[in-house]
Order: C-alpha cells, then sequence, then structure tokens
C-alpha cells in the first residue's frame, strides 16, 4: 500500500525542527544521521552530522524530513516541501511516477538505492514529488 505524506528538507537543522514538531504534535520521532546509515562512505565529512531520515508520526500526523543534502542543487525557499509517496511495490510507484513525469522535470529518475526503491521529479505545475519504495 502506498501512503501520500509531506517530506520537508531543513539546512542542516532537521533534528531540531523535528524535535520542536514532536513537542507541538506528539508521537514517535525516528532521527538517522548520515554518519550512522549506509550512505556514509559515499557522503562527504561535512554532511556526515546532518539527518538523512527523519519521520514523526502518530495517530493524526505523518510527517517525513531530512536535511539538505544536494551541494548540486541549491536550497531556496519553495523546493524544501514535497508531496511525498511511499511504500507499496516497484510497479506500483513506477506507475505513479510515470503518470506524474508527463511534462515533468525529472529530478532522480526512479531506481534501487541501498534503502529501497527512490525517485523524485518536479510535475507540469511545479509541484516536487518524493517516491520511495521498501526493499523487495
Amino acid at each position: 500500500m502506498t501512503n501520500f505524506t509531506p517530506y520537508l528538507l531543513f539546512d542542516g537543522n532537521c533534528s531540531e525542527a523535528m524535535s520542536f514538531y514532536k513537542t507541538c504534535f506528539g508521537g514517535d520521532l525516528s532521527l538517522l544521521k548520515v554518519a550512522d546509515s549506509p550512505a556514509r562512505d559515499q557522503m562527504p565529512v561535512e554532511a556526515q552530522e546532518k539527518t538523512i531520515n527523519a519521520r514523526l508520526k502518530s495517530k493524526t500526523i505523518d510527517i517525513s524530513a531530512s536535511d539538505w543534502l544536494r551541494p548540486d542543487r541549491t536550497l531556496k525557499k519553495g523546493n524544501t516541501v514535497c508531496l511525498y509517496l511511499s511504500g507499496g511495490t516497484y510497479a506500483e510507484l513506477k506507475d505513479y511516477f510515470d503518470r506524474l513525469s508527463v511534462g515533468a522535470s525529472v529530478v532522480d529518475p526512479l531506481t534501487m538505492q541501498f534503502f529501497g526503491t527512490y525517485g523524485a521529479l518536479t510535475d507540469k505545475y511545479g509541484v516536487r514529488w518524493m517516491f520511495q519504495g521498501d526493499k523487495d
């Protein structure tokens, strides 16, 4: 089953922001630093203490987030919030990805990563989408 949630991108203060949101909304917060992830060896030293994945989940809220980890792209207001489709099979995500790709700018093609399926695009209306599926 595919889930639809917001995804927030922060400029190095993801852990602080998500901890604050936890005090506001409650729920369970999981945080993963780059240094503690399988991506640590592919990331520069200055990124090691950044958050690669955070999730705040309760009965009423589900927010995913990370720090901005793309030095080849510029962080700016307007590109720090994404619509996030997560879970589901590769085939389900590929179907959504392909449909939304019509007239879109594909930022990251839908591929298998160390954590599962991942892809991102900006649709023809300027809305950013991220896709992430579980490892098969």
